[in-house]
């Protein structure tokens, strides 16, 4: 049914069980900007992913969900599980916002944790920003919410004035007898706050002091921004690694960070810090450890073409694919896709040893697509600009590419011709690749219809959402703009969606 919003006709899909999650999943098959492989709600508002959790023998997906329309209003979370991180079985709605309770307003991020055997959750409630906890005893399908919410009523007393009530998104985890849950802040005329508290039971807190603060230490640059939200600590070894993201003063929502160091007597010492993903389109990741030891981070991929055609599509709001997160001895980050993608694997083209310049171009089009996975290792010489053409046109007028200047050590996803629509976002993004012993470059590219990821030596990963208006819009080609570039190998891949079984 619909329901007049200005002069836009508000596509509404009610979804009360998975029966009717299938049918709204049917009816919005058709999309020509809806992706095929990544993760989705059956229809409607979706965005952080929450409370990830590996339990007896699959993965668990919970996530911000406005079942009702596709605007971020009264959110629940939404809840899915697969035994093998591609395919997903929508299940109940975990948390819903009542009436009378300290979640009335909506259900917030958090986190998902095992409490000796019994799935726990804690996550923010809005207006005003409390932390709830809930917990399950049917294996996460029925929730039950602890009859003296909050657990923590807000921020301690003397930061209160600072942060605006800007309190959410705890992160919980347990060392020796104690857990600790970390929550995101702000502090007016600083920036950002990660704020550490501790309890024996989860259910009465201490809180302990700022983890930490923005604006303090001189290496942390002016780009992360003055709210910080949704943060995740990660251990390797004896390093760990803080992720969260970031908002600058507009509450525009800006991009993942992640700061390095080490944790000592409930203090964290700062090392290095990055960007974790660049193209403004990737946000608020959340990160679990499965049975295998690995950090997976899966992240909101954000829509770039206005509330206006969203709510008239009726869903917004995308998955990332799961990431494989790990720690190099730099300092930084190693991010790679999941290798249980390639299960989603058909027609494949295989090239190699292909010299490639200005005079001589090699033609894609027989894999031309939609859905398609790319890896290509290549060996530039000291001056080039290389890629590809993506969603590309007969004529030219719509397509996107990625371009890597081997000089500059940029890569980058230019969209200014990706849509000859003039109401989505056609932004330019790009990453510098760290400096490496090896003069080769690797880039695995994943096109899902919007969706652009693409990992570049297993080290940067870029996020962006394109828009084509043609049908025709499915060609690739690869794109040399200057100089030279040997081509070592190159795999094309078209790819199965996660929906057919």
């Amino acid at each position: 049914m619909g329901m007049a919003l200005g002069k836009l006709e508000l596509r509404i899909h009610h979804v009360n069980d998975t029966t009717n999650e299938w049918l709204s999943r049917k009816e919005l098959m058709n999309d020509p900007h809806r992706p095929r492989y990544h993760f989705l709600p059956p229809a409607n508002w979706m965005n952080d992913p929450n409370g990830l959790l590996y339990w007896k023998g699959q993965y668990h997906l919970f996530y911000q969900y406005n079942p009702y329309a596709p605007i971020p209003q009264r959110l629940h979370w939404g809840h899915a599980v697969s035994a093998d991180l591609v395919h997903w079985t929508d299940l109940p709605v975990a948390l819903t916002p009542i009436p009378g309770r300290a979640d009335a307003s909506g259900c917030w991020s958090g986190s998902a944790i095992d409490h000796d055997g019994i799935p726990t959750l804690l996550y923010s409630a809005a207006h005003p920003q409390v932390v709830c906890l809930a917990t399950s005893n049917d294996d996460l399908l029925t929730w039950h919410y602890y009859p003296r919410n909050p657990v923590i009523s807000g921020p301690p007393a003397e930061l209160l004035a600072g942060t605006g009530g800007n309190f959410r998104d705890p992160f919980v985890w347990k060392e020796g007898d104690c857990w600790y849950l970390l929550i995101g802040s702000k502090r007016e005329g600083m920036g950002g706050l990660i704020l550490l508290y501790r309890s024996s039971d989860l259910t009465t807190w201490e809180y302990l002091h700022p983890l930490l603060v923005g604006g303090v230490y001189p290496f942390l640059p002016e780009w992360m921004g003055v709210m910080w939200e949704c943060p995740n600590l990660l251990t390797f070894g004896d390093q760990r690694v803080l992720i969260f993201s970031v908002q600058n003063a507009e509450e525009v929502l800006l991009y993942p960070v992640y700061v390095t160091g080490t944790f000592e007597n409930e203090q964290f010492l700062p090392n290095t810090q990055g960007i974790v993903a660049s193209g403004g389109s990737f946000y608020a990741p959340q990160v679990l450890r499965d049975n295998q030891g690995r950090y997976i981070m899966w992240g909101w991929l954000m829509e770039d073409r206005g509330n206006t055609l969203s709510q008239a599509a009726g869903w917004s709001g995308v998955m990332s694919l799961p990431i494989i997160v790990g720690f190099l001895p730099g300092g930084q980050l190693s991010l790679e896709p999941a290798p249980e993608l390639a299960v989603l694997r058909e027609r494949h083209w295989h090239y190699e040893e292909l010299m490639v310049d200005e005079a001589h171009h090699f033609s894609l089009d027989e894999s031309r697509g939609d859905c398609l996975e790319i890896l290509t290792e290549c060996e530039p010489d000291s001056d080039s600009e290389f890629g590809f053409t993506l969603r590309c046109s007969p004529d030219g007028q719509e397509q996107t590419c990625l371009v890597y200047q081997s000089e500059l050590r940029l890569f980058s996803i230019e969209c200014e011709q990706s849509s000859v629509n003039p109401e989505v976002d056609r932004r330019h993004s790009s990453v510098v690749v760290p400096t490496g012993a090896e003069k080769r470059v690797t880039f695995h590219i994943f096109l899902d219809h919007s969706v652009i990821e693409v990992f570049v030596n297993d080290q940067c990963y870029l996020a962006s959402r394109i828009y084509p208006e043609r049908f025709d819009s499915l060609g690739l080609n690869l794109l040399i703009r200057k100089g030279s570039v040997l081509v070592k190998s190159l795999d094309i891949w078209h790819l199965a969606s996660i929906w057919n079984r």
